[in-house]
């Protein structure tokens, strides 16, 4: 189902921690993806706000991956913490990649929620968020 594997701590000043989440590439399965966001966004102090916007990123990032994974296939989620910011790279394994459409709704919801978004094809199909806490949000 999942795995899980944490790399430790640098001390509090240079904290670096992080966290890879490898599950079946199916839709019902996000619902553990969400709340390991959540609970990794918490640790570093995000506010509830922020959280939030964290969980519907990434949830929004993998629904439209999703829709270019091999079926029986994993999703990677791979968290990274440092400081005051969460990066997260989401990837899926696809035959051909296309090109994720980047004047279409979801990729607007994504741009909105994170203060940093990118989408990445080599081995795989992947997206790349970043959101620091407290960053104010584009107006």
């Amino acid at each position: 189902m999942t795995e899980e594997t944490a790399a430790p701590s640098e001390g509090l000043a240079g904290m670096r921690d992080t966290v890879t989440v490898r599950l079946p590439a199916a839709s019902a399965y996000l619902s553990v993806l969400r709340t390991a966001t959540a609970g990794l966004a918490a640790r570093l102090d995000f506010t509830l706000d922020e959280i939030e916007d964290l969980r519907i990123a990434v949830d929004e990032a993998c629904a439209m991956l999703l829709r270019q994974a091999v079926p029986g296939t994993d999703l990677t989620a791979e968290f990274e913490l440092t400081g005051d910011e969460m990066s997260v790279r989401v990837a899926v394994e696809t035959v051909e990649p296309q090109d994720l459409k980047r004047d279409d709704f979801a990729w607007m919801v994504l741009t909105a929620l994170a203060d940093y978004v990118e989408a990445v094809t080599d081995k795989d199909l992947a997206i790349v968020l970043r959101k620091r806490r407290g960053a104010a949000r584009p107006a």
